[in-house]
């Protein structure tokens, strides 16, 4: 669980990152492509989190990014349950659902120099 987000959910923050890479989920109409940040601080500098995943927006593919980037945005701390949701049992015991906390809906993005 990300517990430095869990204390400041569902408030809209300034937040930066480091890009990675890309990747791709598996969604409902084949994958979806995504962008890994590393290293994710609030606006005072303090690490919220170690990574998260995120769609690739139209905002993130307007830049132009390349590894070790830094990426600022703003976003929404929300709350969300992860874990297997089927009716598996012996996946359900794999992987329990859980609480957890991501950042939603990014918007302002662009890359800064630190």
């Amino acid at each position: 669980m990300r517990k430095n987000l869990a204390r400041i959910d569902d408030v809209r923050g300034i937040f930066t990152g480091t890009f990675v890479r890309f990747g791709e989920k598996n969604g409902y109409k084949g994958p979806e492509p995504t962008v890994l940040l590393q290293h994710i601080c609030d606006a005072s500098g303090h690490e919220v989190t170690d990574h998260l995943w995120f769609n690739l927006t139209k905002g993130f593919a307007a830049l132009d990014l390349h590894g070790g980037e830094t990426v600022e945005f703003r976003a929404r701390v929300k709350g969300y349950i992860k874990g297997y949701k089927g009716r598996n049992w012996e996946k359900s015991l794999e992987a329990p659902l859980t609480e957890d906390y991501k950042l939603s809906h990014p918007t302002k993005i662009r890359v800064v120099d630190l």
